[in-house]
């Protein structure tokens, strides 16, 4: 099989596209599994009576946990390879769901949920896109974190509608195993094809002139790494900017419509099929507009970007309760807007971070930046649990994160402006 990538190596393709591959499919799993507890909010609630808000406490655990440990995920990239994180993340998170069947408690979907999938999920956060895109690209940064970060849409897109059809044939139990077991099929692929960095391979990074210094990589504990980082982003006012914005950005999309849109949809007399098919529909727009604002943050200030992306956001979540009064054609109206701009925020988020702190930390740093999206995340998917419990719908939680997203178009205009170095390379 060495044979086989060294072929790949001497073609006309550059070898990292390959390694882009590999982690968009990475992604991909990982986002499916991470989304796929939306799926059965409904069945677990019907089959034990569990109220949305136990049901929810669970999915906001794993949130949390992917979180925390993106960016000790980085650390962990940096000391033990690329490679060993995805293996060791597919394994831990098939684990986790799979064995979703056997919970006959709440406090068990805290341990396969909240720890086992949130570890796994974690470990493939976009921190290793991150990685992926500044290892290997010193052009098209902005493009492959577009395509990387449209794995999440891929992954909503192949493993909601196949885990809501599944449950009509195999009951939900049935279901969650047939997911587990596909997933599974991705572990030869990473093993043999996926590799830690171009000099591996004899290769420069794409774009980068020979004779250029390559940057070497961090050494040390882990741990270390990750919390040195952290001590530089805490005295930084573009590290708290860009976190506060990103707390919104995971509140108003993971934990908000990610974890509950399938339910609400339900709640208005739609199908979990049908509803599951409508989120694998932002899922496709989700990729097309990911994958131009990667192209668009090569091109422009990413500041700006982001003011566009929450404003029009926020509208769309002010829209929503409105949108099911309309039946299925107001659905779709919000779908094309939201689906548009779900995560279109990360390749600007990840531009404006390299322009901080540098690209040689861009995944450390970004991985710190993530804890606080998927903290927003943790406490929307409660919290938007614990609503629909106490008050019936989810009228006021669409409201609250649609007025967060319009409080953080105005926070990221104040980030630093990029300096005209990183602009003009950019602009090549």
């Amino acid at each position: 099989m060495s044979r086989l990538v060294d072929k790949l190596t001497a073609g006309p393709l550059h070898y990292g596209w390959i390694a882009v591959g590999v982690t968009f499919l990475t992604l991909l799993a990982s986002a499916g599994v991470r989304s796929a507890p939306g799926v059965l909010i409904v069945p677990l609630e019907q089959e034990f009576g569990w109220s949305r808000a136990s049901i929810a406490l669970p999915i906001s655990v794993a949130l949390l946990v992917y979180g925390i440990i993106g960016p000790f995920s980085a650390g962990f990239i940096e000391r033990f390879g690329l490679r060993a994180v995805m293996l060791t993340a597919l394994a831990v998170f098939s684990l986790g769901f799979g064995l979703t069947p056997l919970v006959h408690s709440t406090s068990a979907l805290i341990l396969l949920w909240g720890l086992l999938l949130g570890a796994g999920t974690g470990m493939t956060a976009m921190v290793m896109g991150a990685i992926v895109a500044g290892r290997w690209f010193l052009a098209r940064r902005g493009l492959v974190m577009g395509l990387l970060t449209g794995s999440t849409a891929a992954g909503q897109l192949i493993f909601l509608p196949l885990l809501a059809n599944l449950m009509l044939v195999a009951g939900w139990r049935g279901a969650v195993l047939i997911a587990s077991g596909i997933v599974l099929v991705l572990v030869p692929v990473v093993a043999l094809f996926m590799r830690e960095r171009p000099t591996d391979l004899g290769l420069l990074p794409y774009g980068q002139r020979a004779g250029a210094a390559a940057l070497p990589p961090p050494a040390g504990n882990p741990f270390a790494i990750a919390f040195a980082a952290l001590g530089r982003g805490v005295v930084s006012r573009d590290f708290w900017l860009l976190s506060g914005s990103f707390f919104i950005c995971g509140a108003s999309t993971i934990g908000l419509i990610g974890t509950h849109f399938i339910a609400a949809c339900v709640d208005h007399g739609i199908s979990e099929a049908t509803a599951a098919g409508m989120l694998a529909g932002m899922g496709v727009l989700n990729f097309i507009g990911t994958t131009a604002s990667g192209w668009l943050s090569d091109r422009f200030d990413s500041r700006y970007l982001l003011f566009w992306y929450y404003a029009l956001r926020g509208l769309s979540l002010l829209f929503l309760p409105y949108a099911f009064d309309l039946s299925l054609w107001g659905l779709a109206l919000f779908g094309l807007f939201y689906g548009l701009d779900w995560i279109a925020t990360v390749p600007p988020t990840v531009r404006l971070t390299a322009n901080a702190f540098g690209i040689e930390s861009v995944g450390m740093m970004y991985g710190w930046i993530t804890v606080t999206h998927q903290l927003g995340s943790a406490v929307a998917a409660y919290g938007s649990g614990v609503m629909r419990t106490l008050m019936g719908d989810y009228y006021a939680a669409f409201l609250f994160a649609g007025l967060m997203c319009l409080a953080a178009a105005i926070v990221v205009l104040a980030v630093s402006a990029p300096p005209r170095p990183a602009l003009a390379e950019a602009a090549g």
